[in-house]
């Protein structure tokens, strides 16, 4: 077993050999809690989650520290209601209301929506503004080592001096002489436009509640500083796996690693960055009107299915919507849950087959996820596992069914796709129900046998009204309940 991964930084896929034999230790970039989760912020999520789950399958014990970005410029302007709405915020949805309390209101929002789609809560979730002691010995650190300097005009801020630091623009590949000026504060006080901030002082109109006393005068972290406070707190100076989102690899990501290493910390082993995703071939945007919202898509379908569809790229890629992804996830959530169902009746198991585990992943399945984490291959997989699984159900091969419904439900554990949240069970309507629609199918095959197409058709119509698909193949009528 070698598992492989694509390393930003080193822009090729490295073997992985963590740190310390049989540890992981994993950092991304959480919420930057301005505003409402978007897509994209959930892709993030499911991405390192099944990263996370197929390192715990490998037996790794992973450490996962996942922050909260609580304070930032964005936040500060929205809770003086003087920000533009978010996604399907309305305008009345913008209100005065403290910074602090408007944070925690969307923290709140970004924890339910990972919830509700299976992401595992990581070991830690520090929140930024818990760690103002430990960015001002960074901050000291990096003065002391000449590569940060108290602005010159007296403004409080202190900046990380780029050109400094002969390796800033190496995890993104550019020349410093090639780059934009950072927007992150006025550049009147810069030695050079493309210093950043590691501290902002406070500034006439802010809350004084968004300020703490430093050796630089009252102020608050810059939004790169806090990341590696956080993970050097929690990780150390060196650990396994730095991940984000791609939008974030620079200037944040470029910062971090620049700001960690000038400090004298060897910082992430990996870094590793999740594909964005568009709408129709273009990039997702409010000002054209093409945006999509995990709430918009859990209106449309299942929390499964949702999940299955923001999973079901390579991390690395983009990930497409079209107005009928999220149907064609179902209907391949479907295929997998209707042989999950057919099997446990067959075998008259009850319903605990779908929830244990039983044993090894196909090898394949394995294969495909040790190679830089190919879900597409790995579900392909999945499929073909639930296709054979039919044919020795139909075959009244027990045995070979049984196997593949041990598979398939270890490969669904694996994917996050069994932790979902799903409403509760009820094993004896499920039992009545099982013998009231495999009755309704016996006179339906009757009716096909006798070309009654209209007595077909009418039970078929009466089933899909209760919510139960039916679907013919070559191995006869399967049925599942329609989810989503």
């Amino acid at each position: 077993m070698t598992l492989r991964f694509y390393d930003t930084a080193s822009a090729e896929v490295r073997d992985f050999v963590p740190l310390t034999p049989g540890k992981v230790s994993l950092y991304y970039c959480g919420a930057t809690v301005q505003g409402l989760p978007h897509v994209g912020h959930i892709r993030s999520a499911i991405a390192f989650d099944q990263l996370t789950r197929w390192l715990e399958y490998r037996k790794f014990r992973v450490t996962v520290v996942r922050n909260v970005t609580d304070i930032d410029d964005k936040i500060l302007a929205k809770s003086a209601a003087s920000f533009e709405p978010d996604f399907e915020e309305g305008p009345d949805d913008i209100r005065e209301e403290e910074w602090w309390a408007l944070a925690y209101r969307y923290e709140q929002a970004f924890l339910n929506a990972y919830d509700t789609l299976g992401v595992s809560r990581p070991t830690y979730e520090p929140r930024a503004t818990g760690h103002i002691p430990e960015m001002h010995s960074l901050i000291q650190r990096l003065i002391d080592r000449g590569h940060a300097y108290p602005a010159l005009d007296d403004s409080g801020d202190v900046y990380f001096d780029v050109r400094s630091w002969n390796r800033y623009g190496s995890l993104t590949r550019q020349k410093i002489d090639e780059m934009q000026g950072a927007a992150d504060a006025d550049p009147r006080g810069k030695k050079d436009p493309r210093d950043f901030a590691l501290w902002k002082g406070h500034k006439e109109g802010e809350p004084t509640t968004a300020s703490w006393v430093s050796p630089w005068g009252t102020g608050r972290p810059g939004w790169h500083l806090e990341c590696s406070a956080m993970v050097t707190k929690y990780l150390g100076t060196e650990f396994d796996i730095h991940g984000g989102g791609l939008d974030l690899r620079f200037p944040h990501h470029e910062n971090e690693m620049a700001q960690s290493q000038a400090a004298g910390h060897a910082f992430a082993n990996f870094w590793m960055h999740n594909g964005m995703v568009t709408y129709q071939g273009e990039k997702m945007s409010k000002s054209i009107g093409n945006t999509v919202s995990p709430t918009e898509m859990l209106e449309i379908a299942s929390p499964r299915v949702v999940r299955y569809y923001l999973g079901q790229a390579q991390y690395r890629s983009i990930l497409d919507y079209q107005p009928t992804s999220l149907q064609e996830a179902s209907a391949a959530m479907e295929r997998i849950d209707g042989f999950v169902a057919r099997a446990v009746r067959a075998l008259s198991d009850g319903g605990s087959l779908l929830f244990g585990s039983h044993g090894e992943v196909p090898d394949a399945f394995a294969a495909a996820m040790d190679d830089d984490l190919n879900v597409p291959q790995a579900l392909a997989v999945l499929h073909d596992t639930v296709r054979a699984g039919n044919t020795a159900l139909t075959a009244g091969d027990n045995a070979a069914a049984r196997a593949a419904l041990h598979s398939v439900t270890d490969m669904l554990r694996v994917l996050g796709l069994n932790d979902v949240a799903a409403p509760a069970r009820d094993d004896q309507a499920d039992a009545a129900l099982g013998v009231l629609v495999e009755a309704q199918l016996g006179a339906r095959a009757e009716a096909r046998a006798t070309k009654d197409w209209a007595a077909s058709d009418a039970i078929r119509d009466t089933l899909a009204a209760a919510g139960v698909v039916v679907e013919d193949g070559p191995d006869g009528a399967s049925w599942t309940l329609k989810r989503g």
